[in-house]
């Protein structure tokens, strides 16, 4: 949810699926939902109730409860006597809840099984309001999975099921949420041909929420169309009705848009205004997610402004919300042998003092004690050898943990001075992989199995990088990250890196076709981009080498917009490459928050020399 500026116009990618069924279903607010639940819960086991009263009650509690863990123990008993009486109705809205909850938690598997076992528990003929209510949850959860066919077709079943109906609120949401899903394809005209559809009829039926709703999305509508002005003038009014409501998520994310609005006309106060804005309100309410936009957003904006600290300070504030994985055994190692080496020295310093009081008591006995005293220097002499053999490989031991961490350069300058200096490179090359189908395999096999999988991966790919001299920055979850061309510049970074990714899928291809297979190998999906980044440490305890920057940002979009088996290249790594590989043009390609770009996938190379 983006805005960049080009040479000639602004390009607004998906709009706010967020926005769609979820926040259309629930009217009252988070704070009513969560009073009205608290109650019910309270009557609930209290136990003073007519028994007729549990299906309704545990129904209630299930819809209202905002914590979506709470809302499916509710539903789990709701399910429980619903199918012990045999009610069809409520057993069907028990599993409509589950849907629901399911999705608000980011389960989207999970919630599509629930919403298609509800199915099951509808009579067509006369429950039509129903089944098209049904329809829309399915949709939007096929939206959320990016499935554009299937979108398009459960809400086009919606419609057309809702559109006879008297209640136009349904209808409208299902025409609402269609245009916000053909905004999110970047199809800006088609999404306002909707969005005019459903618009009339919050107004006229005179629902605040979903009219703010309505007025935003066509504010990106028309950012997406490179039409600012009405852009900001659909934002502001939604804004402003949001603000009256005090229903702040969506204003936050309104907020990041009317910066990106004035950045693209070089109104940097204002773009930061908004942007400032949009992080105190996500502090003041605990959104999380929100904070973390905002801070990303900051950073972008001070990386275009020339402010690179201020860009590298917000950046850092925006990782610490990212789901990442990180080397954290390996730093705690790394300080439990800081800690183990102080106390070797201290021992050894105590031991200095003891033999040096022995010496000067020997120094006044006789023979007898000159012996003793003796026989004390040799074992002093024997244990001094022994800690300082141990001081020397404990400390090799700590540097060769911080290289595996940090690049050679990167970690001698850390030594040295205790802080890592962050560089500005002009030509560097990222590459993305992801496992296709990740968190379908993830739900199947044990987590020891699933992480001892993905090592056996990572270490192939780690080989791989390091044959080709690159360097590799991070995992994330299941996506590895590498680079070429830094810390150290190099000119054929771009074809090293193309020529390591090859070798990857054939990496990944073999293991699909080995006798340990099992069942247990991935596709893989590779996206790379060549531009500039800026790179340094992030951290002052548990620290990791990291980069950042609008390179990194697209070589992650040329990974996503990739498919299985093939390696994906943007028009500035294509310009860099195209003499010595073979490339297959794929069209200008609509790019989340980037607008359409130039896109290759990279067949093989010109000359069979080359890999």
């Amino acid at each position: 949810m983006k805005m960049y500026r080009t040479k000639n116009t602004a390009k607004l990618v998906k709009g706010i699926f967020v926005f769609g069924i979820l926040l259309f279903t629930f009217l009252p607010s988070f704070s009513q939902n969560k009073i009205v639940s608290d109650s019910l819960v309270k009557l609930y086991e209290s136990g003073n109730y007519d028994p007729t009263q549990q299906l309704d009650i545990l129904d209630k509690i299930a819809q209202n409860n905002p914590d979506p863990d709470e809302s499916l123990k509710y539903t789990d008993l709701l399910l429980k006597e619903a199918i012990a009486v045999d009610s069809n109705r409520y057993v069907y809205r028990g599993y409509r809840h589950r849907g629901n909850a399911h999705e608000q938690k980011g389960d989207l598997s999970m919630a599509l099984e629930s919403y298609f076992k509800a199915r099951e528990f509808i009579d067509e003929s006369t429950e039509k309001g129903r089944l098209g209510n049904l329809y829309t949850a399915i949709a939007a959860v096929y939206s959320g999975m990016g499935n554009k066919p299937n979108v398009i077709q459960y809400y086009s079943n919606a419609i057309k099921i809702l559109e006879g109906l008297e209640d136009r609120i349904a209808y409208a949401i299902a025409v609402e949420n269609l245009g916000d899903s053909y905004l999110g394809f970047g199809e800006p005209d088609s999404a306002l041909v909707l969005f005019n559809k459903s618009g009339p009829i919050f107004k006229a039926q005179n629902r605040k929420p979903f009219l703010a709703y309505n007025l935003g999305n066509k504010g990106l509508a028309f950012a997406q169309k490179g039409q600012e002005i009405k852009a900001e003038e659909n934002i502001s009014e939604a804004i402003a009705i949001l603000e009256e409501l005090g229903d702040y998520r969506p204003i936050t994310v309104y907020l990041t848009y009317m910066s990106d609005i004035y950045a693209y006309r070089n109104d940097w106060d204002a773009a930061f205004t908004y942007s400032l804005r949009s992080l105190n309100l996500a502090k003041q309410y605990g959104l999380k997610a929100e904070m973390g936009s905002a801070y990303l957003k900051l950073s972008e904006l001070y990386e275009r402004t020339g402010y690179a600290s201020a860009a590298l300070k917000y950046y850092r504030n925006y990782i610490a919300f990212r789901d990442s994985v990180k080397n954290i055994t390996t730093v705690q190692q790394m300080g439990e042998m800081q800690i183990a080496q102080k106390q070797i020295e201290l021992d050894l310093a105590n031991q200095q003092k003891r033999t040096q009081k022995i010496i000067t008591i020997a120094s006044a006995t006789a023979l007898f004690l000159i012996f003793l005293m003796a026989i004390g220097l040799y074992r002093r002499n024997l244990y001094v050898r022994k800690t300082n053999a141990i001081i020397e490989k404990e400390k090799d031991r700590s540097e060769s943990l911080l290289l595996n961490i940090l690049p050679e350069e990167t970690a001698r300058e850390l030594k040295e001075s205790g802080t890592v200096k962050a560089n500005k490179f002009e030509s560097v090359t990222v590459l993305f992989t992801d496992f296709k189908a990740f968190t379908a395999y993830s739900e199947q096999i044990n987590p020891e199995e699933l992480v001892k999988r993905l090592g056996y991966y990572f270490t192939a790919f780690d080989d791989i990088i390091e044959k080709y001299g690159l360097e590799k920055i991070k995992t994330i979850g299941d996506s590895y990250m590498c680079a070429g061309g830094l810390p150290f510049p190099i000119k054929d970074h771009a074809i090293k890196m193309v020529q390591a990714g090859f070798e990857i899928l054939q990496f990944v291809e073999d293991v699909k076709l080995s006798e340990t297979d099992q069942g247990l190998s991935f596709d893989v999906r590779i996206g790379i981009n060549t531009g500039p980044v800026v790179a340094g440490v992030v951290g002052s305890k548990k620290f990791s080498y990291d980069i950042w920057g609008d390179t990194v940002n697209v070589a992650s979009r040329m990974e996503t917009m990739s498919e299985a088996g093939k390696i994906n290249i943007s028009q500035n790594t294509y310009e860099l490459i195209k003499n010595e590989f073979i490339c297959e043009y794929r069209g200008e390609i609509a790019v989340k928050n980037r607008g359409k770009m130039k896109m290759y996938f990279v067949q093989g190379p010109c000359s069979k020399n080359l890999i």
